[in-house]
């Protein structure tokens, strides 16, 4: 089966995503896991340390310049699963506005970033990298501070790694996963109707608002 742009954007309609089991596999199977990574976009962690990179923004943060570069950057690593067919899907992705990147630049070189599908207000994350300390931390930062502004719900990290927990995500059901995606899909939302965040100050302030406002919901429910 020849798996074209369309074709992909279906299956992540229906829940499931594309791997292939080594960069030089060709072929692509499907994945649709049981337990399902999400990062809730008001439930981002920043940690003092985080905080403090955040305010000094030593950093500088894009959206789609590097596309290319942010996914060779996903790939540059003993093992993935980012083969060429599936490099050459998601640029097709990109150049069609459906597949986006955010870069970490840091004294002119790409340094870290995420990229991921859109649809409806759902953010379907696929990989992210880090050639610096807490870069990845910091893109993840202000992707969602980026993404809550811009109307999403749904942050989907298909599954949960020790680092993403360690960043306030959590692991749901297939079922509520489905729930979650539905609604997304019937929610509009752009990402690029806002620019970014103007600082990485702002990005901190964003996620401690979120987390007090979090504090006082389950501080009234308990």
């Amino acid at each position: 089966m020849t798996v074209t742009p369309e074709l992909l954007l279906q299956a992540y309609r229906t829940g499931i995503f594309p791997m292939a089991e080594t960069r030089d596999d060709p072929e692509i199977f499907w994945v649709d896991p049981r337990r399902r990574g999400v990062l809730p976009l008001d439930g981002f962690h920043v940690s003092r340390s985080l905080a403090n990179r955040l305010r000094q923004d030593r950093f500088t943060v894009t959206l789609n310049t590097d596309f290319p570069g942010v996914i060779d950057g996903c790939a540059d690593r003993p093992e993935t699963w980012i083969s060429g067919g599936i490099r050459d899907l998601y640029a097709r992705l990109h150049a069609m506005g459906h597949a986006h990147s955010l870069e970490v630049h840091a004294e002119g070189a790409l340094v870290g970033g995420v990229y991921g599908v859109t649809l409806g207000a759902a953010f379907c994350g696929e990989s992210m990298f880090s050639r610096r300390t807490d870069a990845s931390k910091v893109a993840l930062a202000w992707l969602t501070c980026h993404l809550a502004r811009c109307g999403f719900t749904l942050f989907d990290t298909q599954f949960l790694t020790t680092h993403l927990a360690s960043l306030g995500a959590v692991e749901i059901t297939r079922e509520a996963y489905r729930d979650a995606l539905s609604l997304a899909l019937s929610c509009p939302a752009d990402i690029l109707s806002r620019p970014l965040p103007a600082s990485g100050a702002e990005v901190a302030r964003h996620h401690r608002r979120d987390a007090q406002e979090v504090e006082q919901r389950n501080t009234q429910t308990s």
